[in-house]
């Protein structure tokens, strides 16, 4: 997965610098809203899909809702914290801290509200957050417990790193990180316009 997105993003690298002009290139650049669409389509066909996950959290319902909380607002903080300390714009990092990992929907939305290096930054901090989960999963697991390891993670808890999460946390935690990479991913649309909107610039 993390290697199909680095060839996509190099491809597009490519098409962008040589491919200017061509009426197919054009087409993709103006329809970044029929793409949003389908991404949020494939969330909630995703979200569908997770069988028995309602009546496996009502059987720890405090622990499912305090990891995706705390989730949100670490990955908030964090953003807020990088740009006091680098000086970006507080409205920007604030707003692709709010990905949490989804750096697809997360590039295209800040590129349409903040510009193209906005959103190049957002897909590739976002990425590294994914690739990065990969290889600390493993020491979190060992050092501290299965919450850092999700919240490593972010939204992609559910589906790309769901597979190490279950090697190195135990099948018993398959739930914690399903439903939090469910209520990340329904977080996402929604804060990380609110942070880019809300008096945050």
């Amino acid at each position: 997965m993390v290697l199909l997105a680095l060839l996509a993003l190099a491809a597009g690298l490519l098409l962008g610098h040589f491919g200017a002009g061509f009426p197919l290139w054009d087409l993709l650049l103006h329809s970044q809203d029929g793409v949003l669409n389908l991404l949020m389509l494939s969330v909630g066909v995703s979200i569908g899909l997770q069988r028995g996950i309602w009546q496996s959290m009502r059987r720890q319902p405090a622990k499912v809702l305090v990891i995706p909380l705390g989730v949100t607002a670490g990955s908030l903080l964090g953003g807020v914290l990088c740009a006091l300390l680098t000086g970006y714009p507080l409205a920007e990092s604030a707003s692709i801290a709010a990905c949490m990992s989804w750096y697809s929907l997360g590039g295209v939305t800040i590129e349409a509200l903040a510009g193209g290096v906005y959103g190049g930054v957002a897909f590739l901090s976002n990425l590294m957050r994914e690739i990065l989960s990969f290889f600390c999963i493993p020491l979190l697991a060992k050092y501290l417990n299965p919450a850092a390891c999700i919240a490593a993670a972010g939204a992609t808890s559910e589906d790309t790193t769901l597979q190490v999460m279950m090697k190195y946390t135990g099948e018993e935690n398959v739930v914690l990180s399903v439903f939090n990479g469910v209520v990340c991913s329904a977080f996402v649309p929604v804060l990380l316009p609110l942070c880019y909107h809300l008096g945050l610039r």
